[in-house]
């Protein structure tokens, strides 16, 4: 096949006009600076993720991306941050599902509507929940239920921490007293780290949190992990016994972080957010810090995301009202 030189020039400006369009049309995807917002304080698993993902989407998906840790009301300041923020795909909210499944329950004032103020972008992970005591309970208490035990016998010292009231650590560790017939006073933290620390220091007894927040404590000898809420064994604490394994039947919890924008942020901003985030939740070195958290990387399409929030909503409806737990935003 011979080629002419003109066909060479033709082919040539048609390259350099293809060029010159994918760079404009790429300056114009890229945005200056994208802010991802989490209502848990730095060190945790929620902030994990957020650094996380945050690493990988600058330089592409905007030139700078950041977390910004608004913590307070259990994660609520955090939702509202984003809530008011202009719907341009520059700001971005990372939030464990009990701000938005489980508190529309509780909360008479909540103070935005979950699914009218946020739109999903993506699902960010999921993760079971573990149940950790320090060094003011015995050593020789190895399991959940011992530590119930425990505590009947011991009601001044009856207590559990949790990252915020409201959220399903709380509500997993009032149905284990409910179960036991013991009163387990809570004790609500601003994030699970700060919760942990008390409870190695000897000021709480025990803390109900994401079974990856207790890793590094555990392996340190500060703090014991008695059972997991898992369906089965978690890959990073396979020699924890699960609740279910321990005789307490339907303690089977899992919730996921989860990646939203404000409403009314276009369908295409959401589409190139969705697929930026998507890469970067995919990216082998994501991975591998998340499981160092005990978190399993995770994505889904906004509308997956939607029907995920909508079943656990509906699932801790009934849940909510036989606790009895209510509170005023």
């Amino acid at each position: 096949m011979k080629i002419s030189r003109r066909d060479l020039m033709q082919s040539a400006g048609a390259a350099s006009l293809l060029t010159a369009v994918g760079s404009s049309a790429w300056a114009q995807a890229q945005i200056e600076s994208l802010k991802i917002i989490t209502g848990f304080p730095p060190g945790g698993t929620s902030d994990t993720i957020c650094r996380r993902v945050a690493d990988k989407l600058a330089p592409g998906y905007a030139r700078v991306a950041v977390v910004e840790n608004r913590t307070g009301a259990g994660g609520q300041i955090a939702v509202q941050a984003v809530k008011a923020a202009p719907p341009d795909g520059n700001t971005v909210l990372q939030t464990p599902m009990s701000m938005l499944g489980v508190y529309p329950h509780i909360y008479r004032k909540l103070p935005y509507d979950p699914v009218a103020d946020l739109m999903p972008v993506t699902l960010g992970c999921t993760f079971d929940f573990g149940f950790a005591v320090g060094p003011q309970v015995p050593a020789n208490v190895r399991t959940v239920p011992e530590f119930l035990a425990w505590c009947k016998a011991n009601p001044s010292l009856a207590n559990f921490g949790s990252p915020a009231a409201g959220s399903v650590p709380h509500f997993i560790g009032v149905l284990l007293g409910k179960q036991a017939g013991v009163d387990l006073k809570h004790i609500p933290f601003r994030g699970t780290q700060p919760a942990i620390l008390d409870m190695i220091g000897g000021q709480i007894a025990a803390v109900s949190g994401p079974i990856g927040e207790f890793t590094q404590h555990v392996v340190a000898g500060k703090a014991r992990l008695l059972g997991a809420t898992g369906a089965k064994r978690s890959p990073f604490a396979p020699t924890t016994s699960t609740l279910v394994e321990q005789g307490l039947k339907d303690f089977t919890f899992e919730e996921w972080f989860g990646f939203y924008v404000p409403a009314k942020t276009p369908a295409d901003v959401i589409a190139r957010l969705n697929t930026a985030m998507r890469a970067a939740l995919a990216a082998p070195e994501t991975v591998s810090g998340l499981a160092a958290m005990g978190l399993e990387a995770k994505s889904s399409s906004p509308a997956e995301l939607a029907a995920r929030l909508k079943a656990d909503t509906d699932r801790w409806g009934p849940l909510v009202k036989a606790i009895g737990f209510t509170a005023d935003a």
